[in-house]
Order: C-alpha cells, then sequence, then structure tokens
C-alpha cells in the first residue's frame, strides 16, 4: 500500500524508512502514470506500476 509523507506529500511505500510519519493512501495520485512519476528509490524494486499497487 503507498503511503504519502506528512512533511512532503511524496509517494513511498509501506516498508519505505524515508517517508517518516506517513499516511497510507489507497491510489496513487492522478498524476502518476509510471514508476519514472515516483521520486524515492523504494520503487526501483518494482517492474510496472501495475505490480507496485
Amino acid at each position: 500500500m503507498p503511503v504519502m509523507s506528512t512533511d512532503d506529500f511524496s509517494i513511498h511505500t509501506d516498508g519505505c524508512e524515508r517517508y517518516g510519519d506517513g499516511m497510507p493512501i489507497s491510489d496513487l495520485p492522478d498524476e502518476v502514470d509510471s514508476l519514472e512519476d515516483l521520486d524515492c528509490q523504494c520503487w526501483d524494486g518494482f517492474d510496472s506500476l501495475e505490480e507496485a499497487t
């Protein structure tokens, strides 16, 4: 499940240590069309956006 950081509203995986205090979200924002749209390296382990969600 994706998690949105409350510090800077970046999106991370629930296992990522970089988001600090965060809020689970059920879906990625509409602006996210591919893994390249997600800045954190926690998404590097996925081959596709469909696999990540």
